[in-house]
């Protein structure tokens, strides 16, 4: 549940999504839920000279299985408020 509240709190920042298939995205991140399945609007392929057939898609939703990494922008993080909700979920409060 950690990452869950945390990916929460992003919505509306610009995320990069790295696929399992190599395939990296970058949107705008719309929404996440329990599973983290990702919605991105505004999306565009990091390379498109290796996944042509992607340029068309504006909108997309990932799959939480499917993904391998997700790039968070640098301001975006928190580092603070994740220390801090690792050592409650350690403790298990």
């Amino acid at each position: 549940m950690l990452f869950f509240s945390y990916f929460k709190d992003l919505v509306g920042q610009e995320v990069t999504v790295e696929l399992k298939n190599d395939l990296a995205i970058r949107g705008t991140l719309h929404s996440v839920d329990q599973y983290l399945n990702i919605k991105l609007e505004n999306t565009r392929v990091v390379d498109q000279d290796k996944f042509p057939h992607m340029l068309s898609v504006r909108n997309c939703f990932i799959r939480g299985s499917v993904v391998r990494y997700v790039q968070l922008p640098p301001d975006g993080v928190d580092v603070d408020l994740l220390h801090d909700a690792a050592r409650r979920e350690a403790r298990g409060a």
